[in-house]
């Protein structure tokens, strides 16, 4: 039994003896494998990620409906317009100080102090549309950036100045600049845009027309700068100081007649506007005519109480209306109200462009009041006169200064 005991002892020894190799083997196997497994399997999913967005982009390229030629011009046109973007700012922004001295400069070489109206600072360029290959849209961008050394036009010794953008001949799309108060050195930096073909532009004149602001009266000009453009290489940006030039004084510009109709009810307190026509109105079309209608507004104390306008009358300057309007106004109150007329050209595009205004009422005068005296006179009858349409600014400012001295 000793024996078979000792026998037993030494058969179990080299069984645990194995028992503990084989655990701590594959410990040492698992510590080492994720390691060298993990980083193949990033590196195979990175590739796989970078050829799968490279091979979408190649696809998306593909379904665009457009031959080879023509994405690289594309590619190469806006490569070019970014590096024509940045050279800009760069040149902007290290050529400042350079390009104020420049302008000091300018000022004696333009003999300032002989001059009357002083010098406005202008810039001017032709753009292109980025696709000029594909679709040509050309526009003129304006910027007008200051002005210097103005006349005094108020009694303060100051003016009010702004600016009147005109692509002449064209008279009718004007641009102006903010008003800057009480300053011979305004600095406006605004920038506008003319939408004209190319081929077109050598026949007109830019025209920057330096305004003194008046609340109550008419706009004096100060000075102004014409600038023909066949005169002008527009290919690159052009920023340059101009000597202001003394404006003519044109005669005032016919805008044309109105004839209406006043008629006053004391009893059911009843006035009654009636627009009967129009003639020889200004041409606002291209094609010399306008397409005429007429708004009346009921007006008390600077505020609008009511408001009508007749229909359109497609191509003519001498419209014929014969349209009546109501208006119920106790006749104590006939003394307090105001009845402005104002003419306008429709467009159906844009804003509609007034031709000419005028007013009537027992604050007006001239004719405005004697009509409104003769309707007051003849109770129950209607009274017609003709009337000269003046400019909308005009009776604006008239209106405005009525109102003031409340």
């Amino acid at each position: 039994s000793a024996a078979e005991i000792k026998q037993q002892i030494l058969a179990a020894e080299p069984t645990s003896g194995t028992t503990v190799t084989m655990a701590t083997s594959p410990a040492v196997v698992s510590t080492t494998a994720p390691d060298i497994s993990g980083s193949n399997n990033t590196e195979i999913s990175k590739n796989d990620m970078f050829e799968e967005i490279k091979s979408k982009f190649l696809n998306e390229i593909d379904k665009i409906p457009l031959p080879p030629w023509a994405l690289i011009a594309i590619a190469v046109v806006a490569a070019l317009l970014v590096l024509t973007c940045c050279f800009c700012i760069i040149k902007k922004c290290c050529c400042k100080k350079k390009k104020n001295k420049k302008g000091k400069k300018g000022k004696d070489g333009f003999n300032m102090k002989n001059m009357q109206g002083g010098e406005v600072c202008c810039r001017a360029f032709i753009i292109l549309s980025p696709y000029a290959f594909l679709v040509v849209c050309p526009q003129l961008t304006v910027g007008i950036l200051q002005a210097a050394d103005l006349m005094s036009m108020d009694s303060g010794g100051t003016s009010d100045p702004y600016v009147r953008v005109l692509l002449l001949p064209d008279k009718k799309k004007k641009f102006d600049t903010k008003v800057h108060k009480k300053t011979l050195n305004p600095v406006f930096n605004e920038t506008f845009v003319f939408k004209v073909p190319y081929e077109e532009l050598g026949g007109k004149t830019l025209c920057l027309s330096v305004y003194d602001y008046d609340r109550f009266s008419k706009h004096d000009v100060i000075g102004e700068v014409k600038l023909a453009m066949n005169t002008i290489d527009l290919g690159r940006p052009i920023e340059e100081w101009r000597d202001l030039e003394s404006a003519d004084q044109e005669e005032p510009e016919k805008l044309g007649d109105i004839c209406i109709s006043l008629r006053y009810v004391p009893t059911a307190g009843k006035l009654t506007v009636c627009i009967l026509e129009a003639k020889n109105l200004k041409k606002m079309d291209a094609c010399g005519l306008s397409d005429p209608y007429v708004k009346i507004q009921l007006l008390q104390g600077g505020k609008r109480l009511k408001k009508k306008k007749t229909t359109v009358k497609k191509n003519t300057l001498n419209p014929y209306y014969n349209e009546s309007f109501s208006f119920e106004i106790p006749l104590e109150q006939m003394q307090k109200i105001l009845v402005a007329v104002t003419v306008f050209d429709y467009d159906k595009i844009g804003k509609n462009d007034a031709i000419g205004k005028i007013f009537v009422g027992s604050k007006a005068t001239g004719l405005g009041l004697k009509h409104w005296s003769d309707m007051l006179a003849n109770p129950r009858r209607p009274i017609a006169q003709w009337h000269v349409l003046q400019p909308e600014e005009d009776i604006d400012g008239q209106l405005a200064a009525l109102f003031a001295k409340k």
